[in-house]
Parts: structure tokens; C-alpha cells; sequence
């Protein structure tokens, strides 16, 4: 399978993604993968050797649709995505650990995979996501274990308009003391979604606060939604 094309990552603009990540919490990409790459990962959804486990959705009154975990060895554009975007992100991360307190990330994939591993937390995260028609995901965090990189992105593999309608994604920012704030993203094809696993930090009158953010899948009206979704830490 062809990997990415570098230019698609090396041209990033990280300080305009991390100062969309600063004031909103979430953030848009342009394309990284073609639709000649899209539609591979599309099509290894039906292939079950790829894949570690499947969850449907309704089982667990998550939703509507499903989603499988890949195994080891990942894909290697999945893997290629993993790698480089991590270092970038780790940085982003580890500034708003210092203004929340908290604990710092390594800056290379591999040394946040063992720490993973030191306690317990084996299983590869990344995963390509289906929804049908009336397909639809419940707002959620995806924390894996006790260890939690806390940036995830997302790249649609679909077409919006095209190949389905409806299905935004949505993230909703939980306030203190103060109503939700929501949040749709409608990325194209191939672009990727930029936000936090469970938490940000904000600015506030007292200094910088940790929010809370969930994120899920408005209804799918027609057609079939798919996207591959890249977490860092692994699961337990």
C-alpha cells in the first residue's frame, strides 16, 4: 500500500492547528490521504485478518454502526500516520501539561507504546469506523487503560454528500458551571480532526482549568459513513 505522501505531513501548519486546538479544542487538517488511499482502508474493513476485534455498536448501546481495532502489524500507512503526527502532538500535549500541572509525554511513539506496556496496555487502538443508514455514535471519551495520550485524531475515508449524508462529527465541551458547548465538524474526504481524548486545559479568571470533552457521530441519513481513527495510547 502506498504510505502517505510526506508532503502532506510536512506541510502542516502546526502553530494555526495548535492555536484551533488552543481557542476551540478541536481542529481540521487539509487532506492527507488521497481517495485512492481512502478507499484501501475502506476496503480492509472486510478483511478480517487485519483486525484484532469487532464491536457492534447496539450491543453496547454505544449506537448505531461498527468498529473494528486493527492488530499488529498495523497497516503501514496506518502506521506511518501513527508515528509522525505523534511528535508534533506530543508537543502540543505537553504544553498544556505544564499550564494544567500535569505529567509530560516522550516525544517518539515508541517510548509512550512501552510506557503503555509497563503497565499493561498492550493492544493496538487504531480503528476504522462504519455507519449505515441511521448509524450514529453516542458522545464518549476513548480512555483505554490508565495511561491516556491525550490527543486523538480522526480522517475521514467517505465522501460527505457523496457517499452518505448527515453524520457530522460532534464534540461537546462540558463547562463548569456553565451549559455544554457543541461543536460540528464536517471534514472532507481524506482530512483529519485534530481533538482531545478526554480533557483541555482554558484559560480562566483564576489561571488555566481543566474542561472536559466527549465526542460522537450525528445521525447517518443515507449511505455509508466510514472513517479510520488514530489514538496513541494502547488499550489494556
Amino acid at each position: 500500500m502506498t504510505a502517505v505522501a510526506d508532503p502532506a505531513l510536512e506541510h502542516l501548519d502546526w502553530p494555526a492547528l495548535q492555536e484551533r486546538l488552543d481557542e476551540d479544542g478541536v481542529a481540521t487538517t487539509p487532506a492527507l490521504l488521497s481517495p485512492e488511499q481512502c478507499a484501501s482502508v475502506v476496503a480492509m474493513f472486510d478483511e478480517d485478518e487485519r483486525f484484532r476485534s469487532t464491536v457492534v455498536m447496539a450491543r453496547h448501546a454505544f449506537g448505531e454502526g461498527s468498529y473494528r481495532y486493527f492488530a499488529d502489524p498495523l497497516p503501514p500507512l496506518v502506521q506511518t500516520l501513527r508515528e509522525r503526527l505523534y511528535p508534533p502532538l506530543s508537543a502540543i500535549a505537553n504544553q498544556w501539561a505544564e499550564l494544567l500541572g500535569e505529567r509530560t509525554f516522550p516525544t517518539r511513539l515508541d517510548e509512550l507504546l512501552a510506557e503503555c506496556a509497563a503497565l499493561g496496555q498492550h493492544r493496538p487502538t487504531p480503528l476504522v469506523l462504519r455507519y449505515g443508514p441511521g448509524g450514529y455514535n453516542c458522545l464518549h471519551q476513548d480512555v483505554y487503560g490508565d495511561l491516556t495520550f491525550p490527543l486523538q485524531f480522526l480522517v475521514m475515508l467517505s465522501r460527505p454528500d457523496e457517499d452518505f449524508t448527515g453524520g457530522e462529527s460532534v464534540f461537546v465541551e462540558q463547562r463548569p458551571r456553565q451549559q455544554s458547548r457543541p461543536m460540528v465538524m464536517r471534514p472532507r474526504q481524506g482530512e483529519a480532526v485534530i481533538f482531545p481524548v478526554r480533557s483541555r486545559p482554558k484559560r480562566g479568571s483564576r489561571g488555566y482549568h481543566r474542561v472536559q470533552m466527549r465526542h460522537g457521530v450525528s445521525a447517518v441519513h443515507s449511505g455509508d459513513r466510514h472513517v479510520l481513527g488514530i489514538i496513541f495510547h494502547n488499550a489494556r
